[in-house]
């Protein structure tokens, strides 16, 4: 982990604090214009909520990495990013600085040695590329780039929520449970990392696609805005659009067949579906196998083995590094066994008993919740009527096979509590939501008033 440097808190002046104040007001103005449009007066409070939760988690998580928990926020994002910033002001033929890849990044020119090495990952050198980008706006300053992540994060956070609220607006407690309310969601992606990026991409190319094949509205517009944002995924976690868009397409193409009445035209739709499918899968694999580098299907069990490897060696260092309780050898039939212990470390770890940090004991008491409402879940609906859910519900499958496959693969490889709660976000509202869904689904009809036909329609 890079040290941190030049962001010691007393390098920030009074004027920091001003630029922050005046910026939450320009934000403010921003989306309270995007407000007074909606005529749903439940979209005008949550969007409300939603923005000041996130002004707030910005200015936390701002006091939490120079305070408590230096990590590559202060020491390789902001400190790298400023530095090319100031290169630029030095020289306006640095400008370039914001246009190549960082490989060919001049290492001589690192504000800090510390951090050699690090550009040579395309996705560290875009994030310090946007930190230097907006500090032309925001003169520099620290507090106000978080602030920025923070709000790019929300403008996706916002959009994944209006599509949940689209599908059920019935539902709207829960779902802005799972999206605006989520303690770890909402905290780790309010500062410079790559994960408010993802968050808000997420959202992003999630409403776009929607907009698309469900409501065919501006189509041209979503189509650029998934096209960039699918970029930016594949750039800054590659792994995260490959095992989310599968699934979500698969969601969109079932919700289609729903609305079909004629029964040839659907089962027409499922054959093509699944002849597609197949095809797509043999095409994607051929021409995704040198873009996933590491994360591709062949090499996948590798790089899961060689993540173990690197966090186990760092045990005498690293109090907070775990096991899963199972051994792994690098096979395939090994990834297997880790399923379970994998998927329960993501979802439900780090336990009370396991946190010796304050970031990590706030995660186990969410982790603790995410616990008790899949028990509950289990419990009120029952096993056998979960999976007729699942099966005969898109959006439960949806978010709950993606929510496993990610928390398969970001147990497996992340062994480190302190890397695991951040890690993990973009897997945790879709998971929180399928519980939230399956319960909806499977609710007791209320008692109808008299002189109705006493039917209740669940779905």
């Amino acid at each position: 982990m890079p040290d941190r440097i030049g962001m010691h808190p007393s390098s920030m002046s009074l004027f920091d604090f001003i630029l922050f104040f005046v910026y939450i007001f320009i934000f403010y103005l921003v989306f309270y214009w995007r407000r007074r449009r909606y005529k749903d007066p439940l979209l005008r409070k949550y969007q409300k909520h939603g923005f000041w939760i996130k002004v707030f988690s910005s200015l936390a998580y701002s006091m939490f990495v120079l305070y408590l928990s230096p990590g590559d926020t202060t020491g390789l994002f902001f400190p790298e990013g400023y530095n090319i910033y100031k290169l630029i002001l030095k020289d306006p033929s640095n400008l370039d600085l914001l246009f190549i890849q960082g490989k060919d990044f001049d290492q001589a020119l690192l504000a800090n040695i510390a951090n050699l090495g690090y550009f040579s990952e395309e996705s560290n050198y875009l994030v310090s590329k946007i930190v230097a980008a907006l500090s032309f706006i925001t003169f520099g300053k620290f507090l106000v780039i978080n602030l920025f992540f923070s709000m790019i994060s929300f403008t996706g956070v916002w959009r994944l929520f209006r599509f949940f609220y689209e599908q059920y607006p019935d539902m709207h407690k829960q779902f802005a449970i799972g999206i605006l309310y989520l303690p770890t969601f909402v905290f780790w992606s309010s500062g410079i990392l790559k994960d408010p990026l993802c968050t808000g991409a997420m959202g992003w190319i999630t409403y776009a696609l929607y907009a698309i094949f469900i409501k065919r509205k501006n189509i041209l517009a979503n189509i650029i805005i998934f096209l960039l944002f699918s970029y930016l995924l594949v750039v800054l976690k590659v792994y995260i659009i490959v095992s989310y868009l599968p699934f979500f397409i698969m969601f969109l193409l079932l919700q289609n067949v729903t609305l079909i009445r004629n029964k040839a035209m659907k089962a027409f739709i499922v054959l093509g579906f699944i002849v597609g499918s197949m095809a797509g899968f043999l095409t994607i694999t051929q021409t995704m196998q040198k873009a996933l580098g590491n994360f591709a299907a062949e090499g996948m069990v590798k790089t899961i083995k060689t993540y173990q490897v690197n966090f186990e060696n760092q045990a005498d260092i690293a109090s907070s590094n775990f096991s899963l309780g199972v051994e792994f050898d690098g096979t395939a039939q090994s990834l297997l066994r880790i399923e379970p212990a994998a998927v329960v470390a993501t979802l439900y770890r780090p336990f009370l008993w396991e946190s010796k940090k304050p970031s990590t004991f706030l995660s186990s008491l969410e982790s603790l919740a995410i616990m008790l409402l899949t028990i509950y879940t289990i419990f009120r609906v029952g096993l056998r009527r979960m999976v007729s859910t699942i099966i005969k519900k898109p959006i439960v499958m949806y978010c709950l096979l993606y929510s496993l496959m990610f928390s398969l693969f970001v147990g497996a490889t992340t062994l480190n509590f302190g890397t695991l709660v951040r890690y993990k976000i973009p897997g945790l509202p879709f998971y929180v939501i399928a519980m939230f869904l399956l319960l909806y689904f499977n609710r007791k009809p209320k008692k109808m008033p008299a002189g109705t036909d006493g039917q209740t329609e669940l779905t």
